[in-house]
Formats: structure tokens, C-alpha cells, sequence
């Protein structure tokens, strides 16, 4: 049957929190609401950001942002399709971020980790990010090794 999700629920005493793993040919709209819908119903304590547009403003929800960067004087966030500016510090912005979903890759900017499609580790010892919309950034050399160590967490948690 299309559209059918199958879950199965495995006990497990090491995990302390649960963990969700989402196993799928591509990422679609339907893992996006599956997504969604979790960190709807687990306790998300993490404020919406306002964006500003012009004179508009849009609520975002901090999945919804790849990243957010200084340019020039002003602070912005950017989203699949769209840049946004905010009245606030990056600093003050970062401490409203989920620690867990945000990482500061250098004194001007942010990312969600949950929007990175690729790390790029090359032998001058930079790192480039690939997002899942195709932008791209830079770490600073100084934030390098915080991203390897998270990795290197990250390939211990998958074995």
C-alpha cells in the first residue's frame, strides 16, 4: 500500500530518551511530516524565531531554518527558499536555538544540522557544508575541530 508507514518499537535500556529512526529510500514531504509531527508531540520547548520580510513577519520554526549568518550589521536566517533579517543578536539568537539541532560554525554563523546534506573535509584542514536546498558555507578554521569531534560522536552513535 502507498503511503504506509511502518514502525516498529525496539526496547532498548541504554537509551534514556527515546530515539527515532526514520529509514527511507528519499526524503519527501510525507518524512518531513513524520518529522514534524514527532517534534510536535515531544516536548519542542524551543520558541518559533521572528522573521522579518519588509514589513512583514513570519513566525519560523527553528526546523525550518538551514542557517543564520551576519551580513553586514544585520543578523539573518535563511530557509529552503528564502533569507529573512531579525532583530536580534546572533548571539542572543543562538542561545534561543536548540543546542541539539544548531552548531556555530564560525563568528558569523550558525547551522542546523538537520539541514546538512554533506560535510566536505579537505587536506588544507577546512571543512565546506552542503545543505539539503544546494547553498553551501564555510567552517571557520577555528570551529574545525568541534565539527570533526561531532562526527566522530556521531559515526560512535551509528555502530
Amino acid at each position: 500500500m502507498k503511503n504506509m508507514v511502518d514502525i516498529d518499537v525496539v526496547i532498548n535500556e541504554k537509551y534514556i530518551d527515546p530515539k527515532v529512526t526514520i529509514q527511507t529510500k528519499e526524503k519527501t514531504e510525507q518524512v518531513d511530516n513524520i518529522i514534524y509531527a514527532i517534534e510536535n508531540v515531544s516536548g519542542n520547548d524551543f520558541p518559533v524565531i521572528p522573521a522579518y520580510d519588509g514589513e512583514k513577519v513570519e513566525l519560523l520554526s527553528q526546523r525550518d531554518i538551514f542557517r543564520a549568518y551576519t551580513q553586514g550589521r544585520k543578523v539573518m536566517v535563511q530557509t529552503a527558499d528564502h533569507s529573512y533579517s531579525i532583530k536580534k543578536s546572533l548571539v542572543s539568537l543562538e542561545e534561543d536555538l536548540n543546542p541539539k539541532r544548531f552548531l556555530r560554525i564560525s563568528q558569523s554563523e550558525i547551522i542546523n544540522l538537520y539541514k546538512v546534506k554533506r560535510f566536505d573535509i579537505n587536506i588544507a584542514g577546512t571543512i565546506g557544508i552542503e545543505f539539503d536546498n544546494g547553498q553551501t558555507s564555510w567552517a571557520a578554521r577555528s570551529h574545525v575541530k568541534a565539527i570533526k569531534n561531532l562526527i566522530k560522536q556521531q559515526e560512535g552513535k551509528n555502530k
